[in-house]
């Protein structure tokens, strides 16, 4: 078994859609990033490469390749689970936290682990997404961005 641990963070800015989870959140902003900025699906491709001790996203989709720009982050935690399973491994179990003072994420949050656990082909059982505040402290805080930190495990097939 081995793990690994995730952390991304994208700018709030408007004109752009919110999407985390690979799910469309109502709001007047969203995040800002070559690709759609899931900041939640960046954290979690990490989580995953580190575990398997595979380098970064940065590495695997660099944001200066016009290929990835505007691309759901949702394809490319598709490549990075066909990624681990070409070096032998299957997720575990998944658990991610997005940091964010506004929207409110708890009613999205069901659709966001159906979402991550059929592109991982893992049961929803095994995926665990939260949200939190900042209690209005520092940039999550003030609007200004949405972070999020995830962890997964992984295990030879």
């Amino acid at each position: 078994m081995r793990i690994g641990f995730g952390y991304d963070v994208h700018r709030l800015v408007e004109e752009r859609k919110l999407i985390l989870g690979g799910v469309e959140i109502p709001y007047e902003k969203g995040l800002l990033g070559h690709s759609d900025a899931d900041v939640l699906v960046h954290a979690l491709m990490d989580a995953m490469l580190g575990a398997a001790g595979l380098g970064d996203i940065g590495r695997h989709f660099p944001d200066n390749d016009d290929q990835y720009k505007g691309i759901s982050s949702m394809i490319l935690l598709q490549k990075v689970t066909e990624l681990l399973t070409e070096a032998g491994y299957i997720v575990n179990n998944i658990d991610v936290t997005v940091v964010a003072q506004r929207p409110k994420l708890a009613g999205f949050i069901p659709q966001m682990e159906q979402n991550l656990a059929e592109t991982l082909h893992i049961t929803v059982d095994d995926v665990n997404v939260k949200a939190t505040t900042t209690e209005k402290l520092g940039f999550e805080g003030e609007g200004l961005g949405i972070s999020a930190y995830a962890v997964c495990s992984i295990r030879k097939k």
